[in-house]
């Protein structure tokens, strides 16, 4: 690994991390502000309505409790949004984005090995990736004590809950690098990794507003990711062996093919 090329990586994307981060930070404490000003009503209007209840259960949470709340949270499109720039777009971008712009060759020109510049990309991004999760989390602890919720939190749990986050947005980190690793220009890297991001929530949506197509979320990575089950200390472990492996094969397809490539001169 290059801390030269780890310190680069960081740089460049400084300034659009420290943005995302404070979004993030604010979203996650936005929520529990949500959820302490507005779920008694919600509740009565469920009860009121079965099709409104129904409506408002988004993908693994909901807002009928503080657990189901704060899974809704790591599952809503902006958080999905706000950390896939990093863990999808910033990945698929590492190699492929490198390549178009003709500075790879100039950087493995230096003694630098092939794999080496792999793992430092995956490395930094999965150090951006951390923060994220790590600001999510730390924005719904901040929203839980301002807003007296913390009777009803085990915020002791939050570090698996942050391990958890971090090995499912890992496992797009690697689909995306290894995607990144396979082409020379950006457009089809990036369009897999995102397909790969979409399909996966998509499934998991699926399953949360069908009840007949409710099977559809075990075939999605977003389900392995149960904030509510790590809060009633009922973490499946299953869950972070295969979101684990999810991480370690793409990366041992990306660390076997990026170093067999041929990279013709740039166009």
């Amino acid at each position: 690994m290059s801390g030269v090329l780890l310190v680069r990586v960081w740089r460049f994307a400084s300034t659009r991390l420290v943005i995302v981060t404070l979004a993030t930070l604010v979203w996650g404490w936005l929520l529990l502000f949500f959820y302490s000003q507005f779920s008694e009503a919600i509740r009565q209007l469920a009860v009121q309505s079965p099709i409104f209840k129904q409506f408002t259960n988004f993908g693994s949470g909901n807002l009928f409790t503080i657990s189901g709340a704060i899974t809704l949270g790591t599952q809503h499109p902006l958080v999905i949004a706000l950390i896939g720039i990093f863990a999808v777009g910033g990945a698929a971008l590492a190699i492929a984005g490198e390549r178009q712009a003709g500075t790879l060759e100039v950087l493995l020109a230096r003694p630098l090995p092939r794999r080496s510049y792999l793992l430092t990309q995956l490395v930094a991004i999965l150090a951006m990736v951390a923060l994220l999760v790590a600001a999510l989390l730390s924005g719904m602890a901040i929203g839980a004590v301002t807003q007296g919720l913390t009777g009803e939190l085990d915020l002791a749990r939050f570090p698996l809950m942050w391990l958890n986050g971090l090995l499912l947005w890992g496992a797009f980190t690697s689909f995306s690098l290894a995607v990144s690793a396979s082409f020379d220009r950006p457009g089809p890297a990036i369009g897999l990794s995102l397909a790969f991001l979409l399909v996966n929530y998509f499934l998991e949506i699926l399953g949360s507003f069908w009840t007949d197509a409710k099977w559809t979320q075990e075939y999605s990575l977003f389900h392995h990711f149960q904030s509510g089950e790590i809060l009633a200390g009922k973490a499946d472990p299953a869950d972070f062996v295969l979101l684990l492996a999810v991480v370690l094969v793409p990366l041992g397809y990306a660390l076997w093919i990026f170093p067999r490539r041929d990279l013709a001169a740039p166009a």
